[in-house]
């Protein structure tokens, strides 16, 4: 992997920590029920896009 591609992952690696981060604040203010799963559910899916995006740096 040259060093512009680990950059680039580097970069989408803390793209995907802030949205999860921004994500659990949210869900921590939200008093509605449902609006809060939503949340929870993108956290999750952008706590797995970080694994799989951290994946490529062991390849």
């Amino acid at each position: 992997m040259t060093d512009k591609e680990l950059l680039y992952i580097e970069d989408v690696l803390g793209h995907e920590k802030f949205i999860r981060e921004m994500c659990k604040d949210a869900s921590q203010k939200v008093q509605n029920e449902s609006i809060r799963s939503a949340i929870n559910d993108c956290e999750r899916r952008h706590a797995e896009l970080f694994t799989r995006f951290y994946g490529l740096l062991s390849e």
